[in-house]
């Protein structure tokens, strides 16, 4: 069948078409998609302003006319961190249910980490053993660790990379005090959880998802994207600490001529890097696989079980 996954995303928003099947890989079959940035316009109490609004709606808009298109059968529809921490964000999404007549569901910060996980063992299969998945997004930060298709304990941070420089940051390049500041918050935030995963026990395989773990890799030496998803691609602790500091030290015109960086995503890959390299060091995980696949396979995955289990 050919399914629509919409995915309203802190960064970007993105309609993924796959003609899919029980029991068969997922296949891309076109993607339409849009780097809004909803995080940034969450203002006034953390309510998405108008022009946030407004640059929804036309998306969907797009979006609904590409899904005909391209003879979609069945569309899921979804919004993670930033119209959930949104004041307004179901005024917003029951204005889209009545006026383009889809319904987006919201997803809690645990149900992302928990599709996440469920694409990544999905990927990598049962011979990773105890997988431990951390995922950074622009709202929130997701970590899952479990040995079966379902996490043993799944959590999420608002610690994403958009929502941090938003309320952190004042400058760029990221001033001294300000980059401290963020990395003992974000150091302190992730250890209090720090327990809830190391109680089961080390990880057979760490896996990162999420595009600012693909910067990060890319900037330290692992394949183009263009070389294909099943090129293996690494990222050693040492590499994200060594990042971590010349990020923030760095110009936006000079992040932006680092290997796989997109203009778009230049701010926020300095307090996306700072997440990263309290994670790994946390968590005892000196290198990371990165995984092609994340939460919207994850989406796709749960409902072609749903259809056909």
């Amino acid at each position: 069948m050919r399914l629509g996954v919409l995915d309203v995303g802190s960064n970007t928003v993105h309609l993924l078409v796959v003609d899919a099947h029980r029991g068969a890989r997922p296949l891309p079959a076109f993607s339409h998609k849009a780097e809004l940035q909803l995080a940034a316009h969450l203002e006034d109490g953390d309510r998405l302003s108008d022009e946030g609004e407004r640059l929804l709606h036309d998306f969907v808009d797009e979006a609904l006319q590409v899904a005909e298109d391209k003879g979609v059968e069945d569309l899921v529809a979804f919004a993670t961190s930033a119209v959930r921490d949104a004041a307004n964000g179901e005024e917003i999404l029951e204005r889209l249910r009545d006026r383009a007549e889809v319904d987006i569901a919201v997803l809690s910060g645990e149900e992302e980490a928990r599709l996440t996980f469920l694409a990544v063992r999905r990927w990598f299969g049962w011979s990773s053993g105890r997988l431990l998945v951390v995922d950074i997004g622009g709202g929130s930060l997701e970590i899952a660790t479990g040995i079966d298709e379902d996490p043993d304990v799944s959590l999420s941070l608002p610690l994403g990379a958009v929502r941090l420089t938003r309320d952190w940051f004042t400058g760029d390049p990221v001033p001294a005090d300000e980059a401290r500041k963020l990395r003992r918050h974000v150091r302190a935030e992730i250890a209090r959880h720090v327990g809830e995963v190391a109680r089961y026990g080390p990880p057979d395989h760490a896996v990162a998802t999420s595009k600012t773990f693909k910067q990060l890799a890319r900037i330290a030496g692992a394949a183009a994207s263009s070389e294909g998803p099943y090129v293996k691609r690494e990222i050693r602790h040492g590499d994200v600490t060594e990042w971590a500091e010349k990020l923030a030290q760095m110009s936006p015109t000079e992040r932006a001529g680092l290997p796989g960086v997109s203009e778009r995503r230049v701010p926020q890959l300095p307090a996306g890097a700072i997440v990263a390299d309290a994670a790994m060091d946390l968590f005892g995980v000196s290198r990371l696989e990165v995984c092609p696949w994340a939460l919207r396979e994850g989406v796709i995955l749960r409902r072609l079980d749903m259809i056909t289990g």
